[in-house]
Formats: structure tokens, C-alpha cells, sequence
């Protein structure tokens, strides 16, 4: 792997930003991320206390610990008798009932049963309960079929969780199971970071709204909202800022805006070396460390731009639909998670056969939309041509396959792994 920050000084062909971008000193995807997280101190924008049943998909501030055991008393798994075991198979005097909710009515004695529902408290003298499917009852006794093991259908106290165990850490996203896990705790409001405002800029002369006609030469503003539903799923907040002409002053308007009230900011064209490409420039206007990464050694999306204003970080997406929202899940999604306070944060993948060959070009990275089909009980992978400019590629995809620097196609027939959209995409297929 080349040293990244050995390539960081010009990415463009002969030191000069109009002559176009010198591909064997642009970086590979990792190194990209390596480089930018090296000079760009990114870090989640604060923390705040929130309801507990406001607390999903958020992610933890502090480390989350148990205060008490759980369960505090020993438990029933099944509607039965709590018995002691030492007595075997002998028969059982039924002395009473536990009641749902309420302490046992009394300890039990040598030859004694208590009726115990699912989940009721075990008494003192009972160290296992036996199944009423498992017994014989005759009046008020009630004698097991087999002798009872100790422990036999007895959720034991604290056997889930202990006091002072640490149980979610901090920069853990909140789903399903953390919300029991914070309610059965006892956490009626939980510390979680802020959600980044992301404020998002579009750029070009040619951009018009959804509600408009677009007329020859102009096309619709599509990508402020492609990129707002990957943030939004990515646990930012995303902010639509007004669009930028192609003017210096326009952009510098409109990024000062957004640097003053945002987080951070995500543009979307303008991001390349051409004459009206004039995000890299203006954005180096707003302070250190600005432009750190310019170009990557990918396809789609070579005109990425990377760059900070401070701690605020400022990526440059380029204008092409199926580019720009495929930079956003492949490559940009680590800094937002950064920004966002979560840890260890990795995409859902799904492995399939590839049903076709995935081409890849030699010291380059591809990243190749596929739809997902299953055949049977056998999932396949099959790719689409990339094609950048098209707005409904990635929604007709199920995910992406990445295909490595050697550049070798994956041949059909052999295993792949799909990574799947953050924000949606096709479903799996039935062939």
C-alpha cells in the first residue's frame, strides 16, 4: 500500500488544479479515510438526556450499568410445582399457590409443593420446579413422573445480569433489545450524543426544484434528498440549505451560512478540477485543515473531496446522482458515525453467488451496484453497469459489491459479499 501521506501534496496532473487529476497520486478508499481521520479532529457534537421512549436509534453517551441484580428473585421458566428435589420422585402435599406479582405465600417444607405460574417467585425450600405436564395430581398432592434435577426450570437471581456489570457501552446505537435492556434496568431517561445537524448544499446553475418542469439544459434537485435520507439513516440531522450558483460568491455565501449553523456540510457537484468546479477552492477560503483529500482511486465518484473547517468536516459529493450516494455509503459514512458518537458502526452485508461476472479495473477500486435474487434456497448477486449520471441506478440495486485493486473480475459462480444500502434499495428478489 502506498503511504498516504506521501500522496496528499497534489492529487491534480502537474502540480496545477485545471489540468486535470493525476491518477497514480490519488488514494485508494482506506488510505482516503487513514489520511482524513489523521489531519481532521472529528469528534460527536455534544450530549443530552432523553426520555427513554424517545431514545431509539440514538446512540449512547455513557456506559449503561446494572444498579441491581436481574432478575432480584429466583423465577419459575414454566406453569408447574416448586418442589425441593432432594424428595425424588415421592409425592408432594400441595400447600398453596404463588401468585403473579406478589411474594410465595410461604416457604415450603420437605414433602411440600406450591403451585408456580411462568415467571412467578420461587419460595424459600424449592430449589427446582417440575412441569404440570410432568405430574400426577391426586387431590391436593401432586407426584413427579421423574426425580427433578436442582435447578431444573429456575431462572437462578442475577443469572442475566449482575449489579455493577457494564451492559451496553457508550457509542452503542439503541434499537429493540437495548430499549428492554435500559427499561428493565430502570433507566427511565438515558444520556445519548446529539444528533449532528449535516446541513446540505447543492450546487449548479442547472439545479431547479422537484416541483418544477425542468426545462432543456436543467435538471431537477435530486440529490440534496438521496444524501438527506442516507444522513438521516446514518442518525445525523439533515438540513437543506439553499442551492449555490456557480459563482464564487454565491458558494462562499452559502457555506459560510452552513459552517455558522451546522455541524458539518455535505455538497453535492462542483467538486472536481473543471472551471466551474469551485467547491475545493472556496472551501479553503473558511480555515485549516480545508481541503485534505481531493480525488480518490474509485469508481464511481474520483471527484470526491474531503476536507474540515476546524473540527467541522466538509465533504464535497460529486453532482453525479449514482456517485454521490454511493460515496456517501462507501466511503463518507465513518465520518458521520464519528460525528454521530457511534462505535464499531458496520454496514449489514449479505453473501451471495455472483450470477455474473463483477468487473473491476487494475489499482482502482469499483464499487458495483447489485440487485440481490434468490433461486431457491441459493441468494445471487448480479451487477449493473456503473453508470453515474443515472438517478434510479442504486434504488434498482439491492447493495454493492466491491471489487479490489488487483482488478481481477469476480467470475460468476464465485462467493460475494453485498453490502446493503443504509437507505433503502430494492428488496431481495424471488426468481
Amino acid at each position: 500500500m502506498q503511504d498516504s501521506a506521501a500522496l496528499l501534496p497534489s492529487p491534480f496532473a502537474h502540480g496545477s488544479r485545471l489540468g486535470g487529476f493525476a491518477e497514480d497520486r490519488l488514494l485508494a478508499p482506506e488510505q482516503a479515510i487513514v489520511a482524513y481521520f489523521t489531519r481532521a479532529s472529528i469528534v460527536p457534537v455534544g450530549v443530552e438526556r432523553v426520555a427513554l421512549s424517545h431514545a431509539f436509534d440514538r446512540v449512547l453517551a455513557r456506559d449503561v450499568v446494572a444498579l441491581e441484580d436481574h432478575p432480584s428473585h429466583r423465577r419459575s421458566t414454566m406453569d408447574g410445582f416448586a418442589i425441593a428435589s432432594a424428595d425424588g420422585v415421592a409425592p408432594r402435599r400441595i400447600t398453596g399457590e404463588v401468585t403473579m406479582g406478589l411474594p410465595p405465600p410461604h416457604a415450603i417444607g420437605r414433602g411440600e409443593a406450591l403451585r408456580v405460574p411462568t415467571g412467578g417467585a420461587l419460595p424459600d425450600g424449592a430449589d427446582a420446579v417440575v412441569p404440570q405436564e410432568d405430574t400426577t395430581l391426586e387431590g391436593d398432592s401432586v407426584t413427579p413422573h421423574e426425580a427433578p434435577l436442582a435447578g431444573e426450570f429456575v431462572t437462578q437471581r442475577a443469572e442475566d445480569i449482575s449489579a455493577g456489570e457494564i451492559v451496553l457501552l457508550a457509542g452503542r446505537r439503541v434499537g429493540g433489545p437495548e430499549l428492554g435492556v435500559l427499561a428493565t434496568l430502570g433507566y427511565a431517561e438515558v444520556e445519548v450524543f446529539r444528533r449532528p445537524r449535516i446541513g446540505i448544499v447543492s450546487t449548479g446553475d442547472e439545479l431547479v426544484d422537484p416541483s418544477e418542469f425542468p426545462a432543456i439544459g436543467q435538471v431537477r434537485d435530486s440529490n440534496r434528498y438521496a444524501i438527506a435520507g442516507a444522513l438521516a439513516a446514518f442518525g445525523a440531522e439533515p438540513v437543506h440549505l439553499p442551492r449555490a450558483a456557480d459563482t464564487p460568491e454565491a458558494l462562499r455565501a452559502i457555506l459560510a451560512e452552513g459552517l455558522a449553523t451546522c455541524d458539518a456540510l455535505v455538497t453535492t457537484g462542483g467538486s472536481s478540477v473543471g472551471a466551474r468546479d469551485l467547491v475545493p477552492l472556496v472551501v479553503g477560503e473558511f480555515g485549516a485543515p480545508g481541503a485534505i483529500v481531493h480525488g480518490i482511486r474509485v469508481k464511481p465518484g474520483k471527484p470526491t473531496l474531503l476536507a474540515a473547517v476546524g473540527a467541522k468536516p466538509v465533504i464535497g459529493l460529486p453532482g453525479n446522482p449514482t456517485s454521490s450516494l454511493m460515496i456517501l455509503e462507501a466511503i463518507v459514512r465513518p465520518i458521520v458515525a464519528a460525528l454521530v458518537g457511534e462505535r464499531g458502526a458496520r454496514p449489514r452485508t449479505i453473501h451471495a453467488i455472483a450470477g455474473a461476472p463483477f468487473a473491476g479495473r487494475a489499482g482502482w477500486t469499483w464499487f458495483v451496484p447489485a440487485r440481490a435474487i434468490a433461486r431457491g434456497a441459493t441468494l445471487y448477486a448480479e451487477p449493473f453497469a456503473i453508470r453515474s449520471a443515472q438517478t434510479s441506478l442504486l434504488a434498482r440495486a439491492s447493495g454493492y459489491v466491491t471489487v479490489g485493486e488487483s482488478g481481477a473480475p469476480i467470475e460468476a459462480g464465485s462467493p460475494v459479499v453485498v453490502t446493503l444500502f443504509s437507505c433503502g434499495g430494492a428488496p431481495i428478489e424471488a426468481a
